[in-house]
C-alpha cells in the first residue's frame, strides 16, 4: 500500500508539472520555437526514435561515463583505503587534496584540451576528475571511522592484514563509502554533459548544443530529459549493486 501511495504521488506530481508546462506554453509568452509545448517535445522524441539516433547519443555518453567513472573508482578507492589506514601518509597528502578538490573540472578544460586534444579522451578525463575526489574522501573518512574494537577482534583471531581489510574494514566502511560513490555519480554525470559540449560530435551534451545551434529547442529539452533519465538509471543500478554486495555480507 505504501509503495502504491508513493507511485500515485509521483504520478500526480508529474502530471501537475506537465499540465503547468502545457498551460505556460499555451500562453505564448515566448514563440513556439523558443518555448516548445509538451506535444512538440514528444514529437521530437519520436523523431529521434524513428531515426535511431537516440540510442547512439545515450550509448556514447554511457560509455564515456563508464570509462571515466571506472578509472576514478580503480584509483581513488585503493588510495582511500591506504590513506585511511595510514594517518601519517594522509596528513602528507591531505593539503594537496584539499587545494585541488575545490577546483571545478570546468577549470581544467583549457589544459585538458591542450594535453589530450579533442574527442573522447578529454571528456573521460573530466568525468574522472569529477568522480575522483568524492570517492577518495568518502573512502578515507569511512575507513578512519571503523570502530577500533573491530580491528582488535580481528587481531585477536590472528587475521592477516589482507583479511582484516577485506573481511572487516571494507564491510564496516561500505555504507559510508557508497555515499561517496553516489555523490560521484551525480557529479561525474553533470560534468560529462559539460565535457560533451566542447570538442565532440556525439553524446547527449552534443545533442543539446547542436540542437540549440539549430534552434531546435524541442530537442534541447529532449536531451535534458534523456540526461535526467540516464542519470536515474545509473543511480538505481548502483543501488542494486550495493544491495547485492550487502546481501553477500549478510547485511541486507
Amino acid at each position: 500500500m505504501r509503495r502504491f501511495t508513493s507511485l500515485l504521488l509521483s504520478a500526480l506530481t508529474f502530471l501537475a508539472l506537465l499540465g503547468t508546462w502545457h498551460i505556460a506554453a499555451g500562453l505564448r509568452i515566448y514563440p513556439e520555437y523558443l518555448f516548445p509545448s509538451p506535444l512538440s517535445v514528444a514529437i521530437g522524441i519520436l523523431e529521434l526514435f524513428r531515426s535511431g539516433d537516440i540510442w547512439q547519443y545515450v550509448l556514447v555518453s554511457m560509455l564515456r561515463f563508464g570509462a571515466g567513472y571506472g578509472a576514478a573508482v580503480i584509483l581513488a578507492f585503493p588510495l582511500g583505503l591506504l590513506f585511511g589506514r595510514c594517518l601519517l601518509l594522509w596528513k602528507a597528502f591531505d593539503p594537496l587534496v584539499q587545494v585541488l578538490r575545490p577546483v571545478s573540472p570546468i577549470a581544467w578544460f583549457p589544459l585538458v584540451s591542450l594535453w589530450f586534444g579533442i574527442g573522447n579522451l578529454p571528456a573521460v578525463v573530466i568525468i574522472f576528475l569529477a568522480a575522483f575526489y568524492p570517492i577518495l574522501l568518502s573512502t578515507v573518512a569511512a575507513v578512519r571511522n571503523v570502530p577500533s574494537r573491530y580491528l582488535k577482534v580481528a587481531a585477536n583471531f590472528g587475521a592477516s592484514r589482507g583479511k582484516t581489510i577485506w573481511g572487516v574494514i571494507i564491510p564496516a566502511a561500505f555504507p559510508q563509502i557508497t555515499v561517496g560513490f553516489h555523490i560521484a555519480i551525480g557529479s561525474a554525470w553533470v560534468f560529462l554533459v559539460a565535457g560533451e559540449m566542447l570538442g565532440v560530435r556525439s553524446g547527449l551534451g552534443y545533442l543539446i548544443i547542436d540542437s540549440r545551434n539549430n534552434l531546435r529547442t524541442d530537442l534541447v529539452i529532449v536531451g535534458i530529459i534523456l540526461i535526467g533519465l540516464s542519470g536515474l538509471v545509473i543511480d538505481r543500478a548502483m543501488g542494486l549493486v550495493e544491495r547485492s554486495v550487502k546481501r553477500q555480507w549478510g547485511d541486507a
